[in-house]
């Protein structure tokens, strides 16, 4: 059973800086591109950023990127999410995902994955 565990997150200043992490287990997650999602009260779920299943390469919405960075481990089978130069308009739910199929691209859409985990809470103050 696949299961994702996030981790992380809590309150922090503006310009602070949040790391989160997302343990997964149930699968190999190597093969997976996985992907960080967030939810701010009011609004729809978006896309924060992704991981290639091989390799190095990544992909960032316009509002995080040079502030967001994701990274894997796939021996450990943790997807981590720092987040730097944090602002207010990052509070949200943030959520850590995998890709409904094996290999290829980073989709932005959350329809393109079907394995989710509960959520950390990221508040930033002003």
């Amino acid at each position: 059973q696949v299961q994702l565990v996030e981790s992380g997150g809590g309150l922090v200043q503006a310009g602070g800086s949040l790391r989160l992490s997302c343990a997964a287990s149930g699968y190999d997650s190597s093969f997976y591109v996985m992907g960080w999602f967030r939810q701010a009260p009011g609004k729809e779920r978006e896309f924060v950023a992704a991981h290639t299943w091989s390799g190095t390469s990544t992909r960032y919405s316009e509002s995080v990127k040079a502030r967001f960075t994701i990274s894997r481990d796939n021996v450990q089978k943790t997807i981590y999410l720092q987040m730097n130069s944090l602002k207010p308009e990052d509070t949200a739910v943030y959520y850590c995902a995998r890709k409904r199929a094996p290999y290829g691209t980073m989709e932005i859409r959350d329809t393109e994955y079907d394995s989710w985990g509960q959520g950390t809470q990221v508040t930033v103050s002003t």
